[in-house]
């Protein structure tokens, strides 16, 4: 790729913007990095960086960081930020290592994102697209950013990506206010149009309250999944989950998709074309076709989530290319993604498992319907302003001791007690004496769940909110719990 003449400023040195700093650095694009934090928080990214002439601005964000024709905003940055409201307002365009890539990618691109289950599904995807022959690369919010291996990828390969809320963000088309500096790079290698873009297979598993931490609204969560389908052509595919509301609506409701077929997934429901489940065998139909992929007992994935990760894996595979074969063969072989419902370890008849990817109520309470087995659930972190009711009507039922810590603890506690109080006439509560603890730390809440686990139960780590109040992310958490879990005698 030849960037010279180009100017790009790269708003976070976190992994994507690292990657793609150093692609557009190795390109010649004159290049300026930003980032709020100093130059001691970021040494390992900077040290990933040495030898490129590349110029950081550090500890904040000036606005002569401006004098740029593009700014590249990793994910993790709040489009509100004053920066880029001066970037708007200047015209300049703003995007992101995500959608570089995509526009510049010259092999078929799969997309998949969702509330609960990406991760999961694109690498179901990713394995039965390997297994069926084709050269896969998997990424995206998954795994490391893909733009350094852009110019490796070919036409004839499969390239299949997680997408977040926050990256489709930049799927949208320009503001009119760029139209001037667009139609200068229109031409050039940054590939600028102006036109929102989408996946030629473009997969949404489900959308439920998430994120309403950064998005304003549960709509315009909504609208920044959408977009990972709006700007799809009359030959792309889309692919929806039936059993949730909102998918299911999205047919009807996006123009581009009311004229031509759409794959669904059910776990409910025999769909005219797409994955469900009849008599216990996940069962595909694409056209005419119709196959079996496997039982649903033989797979390997805990709980009925991810029977339907399965299903959704099988319909997204299934229109990028993939053989019935290979896909039976990964989906009963297929073990999981680390931090998802990973089991730890079995010490004195408990069993410990790490979801900490469990980043809202939500994914806890598919954790806990993965179990018969008495819990002993670790919640907490950092709320992210989501409805708790539902995990505390689980807890009541299935949780013998609620070990809490973090930010979010004393909001679960009083979601508990209400729920409780409310439901005290009309719940069965398998468990009506629910012990609940309180600690500050993981390691105080590792130390106190395995005091009071018994042989036979599950020790649980879905915390429900985010990892943000005292790690980098959820991995650096769940590799905390391992080591926890890893040192218990």
């Amino acid at each position: 790729m030849d960037f010279r003449g180009q100017r790009a400023t790269v708003i976070g040195l976190a992994r994507e913007g690292t990657a793609l700093t150093r692609f557009l650095a190795e390109g010649g694009a004159t290049v300026t990095v930003s980032d709020i934090k100093s130059r001691e928080e970021l040494s390992e990214g900077i040290e990933a960086l040495v030898g490129l002439p590349i110029r950081f601005v550090l500890g904040g964000h000036p606005t002569e960081i401006l004098e740029a024709d593009v700014v590249f905003v990793s994910p993790g940055v709040p489009l509100e930020i004053p920066l880029l409201a001066e970037a708007r307002r200047r015209g300049i365009p703003i995007s992101s290592e995500t959608r570089l890539f995509a526009q510049l990618c010259l092999a078929p691109i799969v997309g998949i994102t969702g509330s609960s289950g990406k991760t999961t599904t694109t690498a179901l995807v990713g394995g039965m697209l390997e297994k069926a022959g084709y050269r896969t690369w998997v990424g995206g919010n998954i795994g490391q950013p893909l733009i350094g291996h852009l110019t490796d990828i070919r036409p004839e390969d499969k390239v299949v990506m997680e997408l977040s809320s926050f990256q489709l963000e930049f799927f949208a088309p320009w503001p009119r206010e760029c139209a001037t500096r667009m139609g200068n790079l229109a031409q050039g290698p940054f590939a600028f149009t102006g036109q929102g873009w989408s996946p030629s297979i473009a997969a949404i598993l489900n959308i439920t309250p998430n994120h309403l931490d950064r998005h304003p609204t549960m709509e315009v969560y909504t609208e920044a999944k959408v977009n990972i389908l709006r700007y799809q052509g009359p030959g792309d595919v889309a692919v929806l989950g039936y059993d949730n509301p909102i998918t299911s609506n999205l047919k009807s409701q996006i123009s581009n998709l009311k004229s031509r077929p759409v794959l669904s997934f059910s776990l409910r429901t025999e769909v005219e074309q797409g994955a469900f489940v009849r008599d216990g065998k996940v069962v595909l139909r694409l056209g005419e076709e119709k196959w079996q992929i496997c039982a649903v007992a033989d797979v390997k994935l805990l709980g009925q989530h991810n029977v339907e990760n399965v299903l959704a894996a099988c319909a997204i595979a299934g229109a990028a290319g993939a053989d019935p074969q290979s896909m039976a063969q990964v989906a009963t072989t297929f073990a999981g993604v680390e931090h998802r419902l990973e089991l730890v370890r079995t010490l004195r008849g408990v069993r410990y498992y790490n979801d900490s990817i469990a980043t809202s109520p939500e994914r806890t309470v598919a954790a806990l319907r993965s179990f018969e087995e008495p819990i002993v659930l670790l919640a907490g972190g950092r709320d992210k302003h989501l409805p708790w009711e539902e995990m505390a009507q689980l807890t009541l039922r299935k949780v013998r001791h609620l070990v809490l810590f973090g930010e979010a603890a004393p909001i679960i506690e009083r979601a508990i007690h209400n729920t409780a109080q409310q439901c005290h006439a009309q719940c069965t509560m398998r468990n009506a004496q629910l012990a609940i603890h309180r600690c500050d730390t993981l390691e105080e809440a590792v130390e106190v769940a395995a005091r009071n686990a018994q042989p036979g139960d599950v020790v649980l780590l879905a915390p429900g909110g985010t990892s943000f109040d005292a790690f980098r992310d959820f991995a650096e958490r769940g590799e905390r719990f391992r080591e926890l879990v890893g040192a218990l005698l």
